[in-house]
């Protein structure tokens, strides 16, 4: 995102290689918490699906270096937080926490 379109307020999910269904859930995952009630019923409700398929999308979304590019720090974010979950995981079925 450069500063211009920081300044303006313009989002910085609009570039080209991303499907507006893309665009639109990076735009939720920014600002998710706002909605009133559960996160999964946010999705029901904005995106049509079930959670897990949900999370299957975002997981598919953040790999991508188009998302990278449209949303820098969220799309760190949230691997940073995915590897963090699977690291987690991995030392509880290794029989310790971290």
């Amino acid at each position: 995102m450069d500063a211009a379109n920081a300044l303006q307020g313009h989002p910085a999910v609009e570039s080209a290689g991303l499907s507006d269904r893309d665009r639109e859930i990076l735009e939720f995952e920014r600002h998710w918490w706002k909605y009133a009630g559960a996160k999964e019923q946010a999705v029901r409700d904005n995106f049509d699906m079930s959670s897990t398929r949900y999370y299957q999308v975002l997981n598919a979304l953040i790999d991508r270096d188009e998302a990278l590019e449209a949303d820098p720090l969220l799309v760190r974010r949230l691997r940073r937080l995915r590897s963090q979950r699977q690291r987690q995981r991995s030392a509880r079925r290794l029989g310790f926490e971290l």
